[in-house]
């Protein structure tokens, strides 16, 4: 049975303290570090699954950090943050992150989120059984994490755009509602007045838009959810 490592990226020693004892108490191998730097040297060093993040770091912040992230590295992200406005939440999650949770945090709360992002890697399978999917003359690229626009673009997509479009893609031609979406993109219940999955599908949407030859693939069904309306080859 594989024994996942997390990484908790935390300049305030207590809480770093804390998080590293509530980890190894449910069985994982946990790691530390206190700024980007030390975050690198981690990466470098060790096979993290999960890295738990505060946004305000000493140089570089957690948002500016999680950018740098390796783009198709299969690993999961949580911010863990004093920093509670809905435009970092929203920011976040943009970036990339999994989930978003603000101190105090429940403990509890916390450690089953990390197990459900867990979980989805450990059991991580390619869209359909393929590695490569091609829709209307884009190519999605499953192991890279990544599209190819008929113009010969190369994008690559964040977790939660790859999560939800795969999803999509998985049902094409099926309704599928925002409730199975943020389950998908974040191991979460959907939660009053969050439009993270609105926003990214919008996201999905704009690179769509970036070939004019390119008909709606996604479809708003309202009250319902979303439909992938593209043509599989």
């Amino acid at each position: 049975m594989q024994t996942y490592q997390i990484l908790v990226v935390e300049d305030e020693d207590v809480t770093r303290f804390n998080l590293r004892n509530l980890f190894e108490a449910e069985g994982y191998i946990v790691h530390e570090a206190i700024d980007g730097n030390s975050m690198a040297e981690q990466l470098r060093k060790n096979t993290i699954n999960l890295i738990i993040m505060d946004i305000n770091l000493p140089g570089k912040n957690g948002l500016l950090l999680a950018r740098e992230l390796t783009a198709n590295k299969d690993m999961g992200l949580i911010f863990l943050t004093g920093r509670d406005s809905d435009i970092d939440k929203v920011l976040g999650l943009e970036i990339g992150a999994d989930d978003y949770l603000t101190k105090p945090f429940n403990p509890r709360e916390l450690t089953i989120r990390a197990r459900n992002i867990l979980s989805r890697i450990g059991q991580k399978t390619t869209v359909l059984g393929q590695s490569i999917i091609t829709f209307n003359q884009w190519t999605l690229d499953n192991n890279a994490r990544q599209m190819t626009s008929p113009m010969g673009e190369v994008i690559a997509i964040p977790r939660g755009e790859y999560r939800a479009l795969s999803l999509l893609i998985q049902n094409a031609g099926k309704i599928i509602s925002r409730q199975d979406l943020i389950k998908e993109m974040t191991g979460r219940e959907l939660r009053a007045n969050d439009r993270t999955v609105d926003v990214t599908i919008r996201r999905l949407r704009k690179h769509f838009e970036s070939s004019p030859s390119t008909p709606e693939l996604i479809n708003t069904i309202h009250g319902e959810g979303y439909r992938f309306v593209g043509v599989l080859d």
